[in-house]
């Protein structure tokens, strides 16, 4: 029983890593090569990873999808998505897809010239689905070695844990309050009909025991 409860407690904390994983940004430090617009047909799969058509537009299982293709300073290939997320999940409110395109375009750089800028997206890449993340803004910066450090997602995380922190304080003092108490009661009230009913078969036994004797 205590490996099964282990088990589940630690798939469901895999679980809601892997989900703060995708949805918090994340930042690339790479040199923009290109950007291009492809047709792309949806499956049941890969059509939870992508986000809306933009906004204004009809939602459709087939329509084009804006990619900015990268090179990071170990030479890894990265490309990424450019979509609305609109009103929905995650809620980045990103209405400006068509901008952000134009603002990749003009950071294009050369391997000779290289023009360095920070990406910041959410998501995940996977070749074999054909899951891109998407990007939600860039930025030009002096160079490679410029540290970006994540600064919303570590005050949300702080916050997020003061919040799991406080809720488990609640619960321990509502447990503590009511449902100790509680369970304390119904195993007393279980302890004494289990000795009236220990007493009722010492009555019964005793008084068989006259009929016995007669």
């Amino acid at each position: 029983m205590n490996k099964i409860k282990w088990t589940f407690i630690t798939l469901l904390t895999l679980i809601v890593l892997a989900f703060f994983h995708y949805v918090l940004p994340q930042h690339d430090i790479a040199r923009i090569t290109s950007t291009e617009i492809i047709r792309t047909d949806f499956s049941n799969f890969n059509r939870l990873f992508y986000a809306q058509a933009d906004s204004g537009n009809t939602e459709n299982t087939t329509r084009d999808i804006r990619l900015v293709n990268s090179v990071r300073d170990n030479g890894k290939i990265m490309v990424y998505r450019n979509e609305d997320t609109g009103w929905i999940w995650p809620p980045y409110f990103k209405f400006d897809s068509s901008n952000l395109q134009a603002e990749a375009a003009d950071l294009i750089s050369s391997r000779d010239a290289p023009l360095w800028v920070s990406i910041t997206h959410y998501g995940w890449r996977n070749e074999f689905f054909s899951i891109y993340p998407n990007v939600v803004g860039v930025k030009e910066i002096a160079g490679p070695d410029v540290r970006i450090i994540p600064w919303f997602n570590i005050v949300f995380l702080t916050l997020l844990a003061l919040v799991v922190v406080m809720l488990r304080k609640m619960w321990l003092q509502f447990r503590e309050r009511s449902i100790d108490p509680m369970l304390e009661d119904m195993g007393d009230n279980l302890d004494a009909a289990g000795d009236r009913i220990g007493e009722t078969k010492g009555r019964i036994g005793r008084w068989l025991d006259t009929w016995r004797k007669k």
